[in-house]
């Protein structure tokens, strides 16, 4: 059983219980699904509910399906970060050794000086912040002085926020793209991030002109196999940067989930032979770090009403695989991600039976899937589970 196209949904941050060794990352108890399902009142997902979520693992208001329609699982992450680039380069095949630097007290000033001499501004902030709440902080002195903020998080990022009115986006995309010269050795960070936001002191709104530099992944990777093989490789939403591009064919940006699920209806449409991974990130960066369960549930919701039509788009060559890259527990502590399995739920208008895939040792064995079914070079890591497709 072989798929001509694979539609490969990650859900950015919807994991589904702690992981052995959350206790190691400050994230004994973390839950995402499980606290959401909890705590919002009304809270449903019929159609993912008919796939099998609720028979992966116990979530209120979400029941076991008595013939879910996929095959269903979860996977654990073996790497040793919980970012987005180490849960994305895991399901891609890759094992992440070597954790990405972070600055929890804000960058060193020698690089901090470099970034004004290279760019001719000054930088404010300079600190671990959430970028709403320094936005809201210095925004009106960013607009004031046409600073550069810069701050950081948990992950291992250098953020740069700037109003769209005073540093027009090319400058700050520039900007951005000095940073990530800077930061490519003694001060590595994984991610360099534009933040641009508009609006007026006490109104400031982020905008979906965000984008992110990242490095190149420390290994050929699952997509850079299908590429090399003459397959498609088509990227949509954050997928493009995750990767820096590598092993990508096509490259669809986009500006909230609905826009990611309206792009990956389309992209569906179309006739192309390998590949569609598609990240929806608004569950993360709207929900998960602002620690709004509401809001979550609410976007968790909206995805939900929008998979019949999705589904729709599916012939039986084709297979969706949906799953996470690591949790962000809205009810946790802090606001950093939370050390999660990750859902994992797979489809196809095919199938005529389904059942569990277990718990999986590693994200990875996603990737060895989808190498498997295009009978490209397997990954060194993960184990396909393809045949156990076939009842």
């Amino acid at each position: 059983m072989t798929f001509r196209r694979i539609a490969f949904i990650v859900l950015d941050s919807v994991g589904i219980g702690e992981l052995p060794d959350a206790a190691r990352f400050g994230d004994e108890g973390a839950n995402t699904l499980g606290h959401i399902a909890e705590r919002v009142p009304g809270f449903q997902l019929p159609h993912l509910q008919k796939l099998g979520l609720g028979n992966i693992s116990p979530l209120a208001h979400v029941e076991p399906a008595e013939r879910p329609a996929a095959f269903y699982g979860k996977m654990a992450e073996v790497s040793v970060g919980k970012d987005t680039m180490t849960g994305h380069w895991e399901l891609m095949g890759l094992n992440v050794t070597i954790p990405f630097q972070t600055y929890p007290q804000g960058f060193p000033q020698e690089l901090i000086r470099k970034f004004e001499e290279a760019t001719g501004r000054a930088v404010i902030g300079n600190k671990p912040a959430s970028g709403t709440e320094i936005i809201a902080e210095l925004g009106e002195e960013q607009m004031r002085t046409g600073a550069w903020i810069v701050y950081t998080s948990a992950d291992s990022v250098l953020q740069i926020a700037a109003h769209e009115e005073i540093i027009p986006l090319e400058e700050l995309y520039r900007g951005c793209r000095i940073a990530r010269e800077l930061t490519l050795g003694e001060y590595a960070v994984g991610r360099v991030i534009a933040r641009p936001y508009v609006g007026k002191p006490g109104d400031f709104k982020r905008t979906p002109n965000r984008h992110d530099y990242a490095v190149k992944p420390t290994a050929p990777t699952v997509m850079n196999r299908l590429k090399d093989a003459g397959l498609d490789c088509i990227a949509i939403g954050k997928i493009n940067d995750i990767f820096s591009g590598e092993g990508v064919t096509a490259a669809y940006p986009t500006k909230s989930n609905a826009h990611g699920v309206e792009e990956t209806i389309r992209v569906m449409g179309e006739p192309f032979h390998g590949m569609a991974f598609v990240n929806l990130v608004d569950f993360d960066s709207l929900y998960g770090h602002r620690r709004d369960p509401e809001g979550y549930a609410r976007a968790l919701m909206e995805f939900d009403a929008a998979l019949p039509r999705l589904m729709e788009t599916f012939g039986p060559d084709d297979l969706l695989i949906l799953t996470a890259d690591h949790g962000n527990d809205p009810v946790h502590a802090g606001t950093d991600h939370t050390r999660e399995y990750v859902p994992l739920l797979v489809w196809s208008p095919r199938f005529t039976k389904t059942g569990s895939l277990g718990v999986r040792s590693t994200f990875a064995d996603a990737g060895a899937t989808v190498a498997d079914n295009f009978a490209v070079a397997m990954p060194e890591h993960g184990t396909s589970f393809l045949r156990e497709l076939q009842l």
